[in-house]
């Protein structure tokens, strides 16, 4: 069977705008469909089923309907919880960006963009939307079985072993599929950063350049990391269950990314800590020199 090809809607009332979005995306695969203002998109999504658009780029000011208003909509709907929102705007202020991220749009591109820049944010977010889609067939396969699962522990090293456990472990929890996504990122973060010394910047640099798998890749095998292995335990009690990640790293000054910073909204990375504390895990600590990590879900 061919791969589904990622579908695209781009919302900006300037047609020269639509244009050079389409242009900068030629020859990348992807199938667009454009509207016109914010409701035009809404008449378009409202026929839409649960996985026929893979992501949205979205214009914030607009006629009829403004971009932040559709989002709002978008996001109200659990058909689309899950589909990544770019949004793009001159309007760039930090209580813009912060309103755009408190109500879900985790992408953000200000015009005039590099359509280098746009490439990479669109590529992050399929990844993302891949991921969740993932977590969200495992929840509807093992949540049952997963459900009785009470203490545990393991040890990982790689991003295929942190996203396989990312879907295990939320599968014990209530709401597994947004307790997945924190989870993965905060696994990813302890494989990349923590064990194998990836800085955020450094990370960044990667995906604009489409080499993050592949530097990881090379650095697991470097004589220094292959024994490098990330631990997680799980408990479940009567309140809560609860986890703790620890890496073989060297710690990182983790404050800066407690809270979202709307600097890092425009870049591809350096939201995941913020994020897994905003969806789902309020309690999120880090411990000593950052390379231990321990937060709880409440059971309902």
């Amino acid at each position: 069977m061919m791969p589904k090809v990622a579908k695209l809607m781009v919302v900006d009332d300037e047609p020269f705008n639509l244009e050079i979005i389409a242009e900068h995306l030629d020859g990348a695969g992807y199938e667009l469909v454009t509207a016109n203002d914010g409701q035009e998109a809404w008449d378009l999504l409202e026929h839409a089923g649960e996985d026929e658009f893979d992501a949205l780029i979205l214009d914030r000011m607009m006629p009829r309907m403004d971009g932040l208003t559709l989002l709002k909509r978008v996001k109200q709907e659990a058909r689309f919880r899950q589909v990544p929102v770019i949004m793009q705007t001159a309007a760039a202020s930090k209580e813009q960006v912060m309103e755009g991220i408190q109500n879900g749009a985790y992408y953000y591109l200000t015009k005039p963009f590099d359509g280098e820049v746009l490439a990479t944010i669109v590529r992050a977010a399929l990844a993302d939307r891949a991921g969740w889609k993932d977590l969200t067939r495992s929840a509807q396969r093992d949540g049952q079985v997963l459900a009785l699962l009470s203490e545990a522990r393991f040890q990982f090293r790689t991003l295929e072993d942190a996203r396989s456990l990312a879907q295990i472990l939320a599968n014990a929890c209530p709401e597994p599929t947004s307790v997945g996504l924190g989870l993965l990122e905060l696994l990813v973060n302890a494989v990349e950063h923590g064990n194998l010394g990836i800085s955020t910047k450094e990370k960044s640099r990667l995906l604009h350049q489409g080499l993050w798998e592949e530097e990881v890749a090379k650095r697991l095998e470097l004589p220094d990391n292959l024994e490098k292995w990330a631990e997680v335990s799980f408990r479940r009690d009567a309140d809560a269950v609860r986890f703790h990640i620890r890496d073989r790293g060297e710690g990182f000054d983790w404050h800066a990314f407690e809270e979202f910073d709307p600097a890092r909204a425009f870049e591809p990375n350096g939201r995941g800590i913020a994020l897994a504390r905003q969806l789902c895990f309020s309690d999120l600590e880090y411990l000593g020199v950052g390379n231990e990590v321990r937060f709880s879900v409440p059971r309902r």
